[in-house]
């Protein structure tokens, strides 16, 4: 995908965000915080990665298949491959 590769300083310092966020969630379970302390902490990392997930989608769906130069059975393969993505990611 050359769209991430134009994007990974970016998408990397999300990528460590994440890492972090996750990290502060595994130290909360250990230190036994409050429920609603880890519950935000959740909902940081799922916010997150949900971040993520929207940016490298939209940089494939621009590159893949809003090019005018992709043919037809190229674009129907790119859709496949997104189309899959999502529902992996929406179980």
């Amino acid at each position: 995908m050359p769209h991430t590769i134009h994007d990974k300083k970016r998408l990397l310092t999300r990528v460590r965000r994440i890492k972090g966020q996750a990290e502060a969630l595994e130290r909360a379970l250990e230190q036994e915080v409050e429920c609603s302390a880890v519950l935000q902490q959740i909902a940081a990392v799922r916010g997150a990665v949900n971040g993520l997930m929207a940016e490298v989608l939209e940089g494939h769906i621009r590159e893949h298949l809003g090019a005018e130069t992709v043919t037809p059975e190229q674009r129907q393969e790119d859709l496949d491959q997104v189309i899959s993505a999502l529902r992996s990611y929406l179980k």
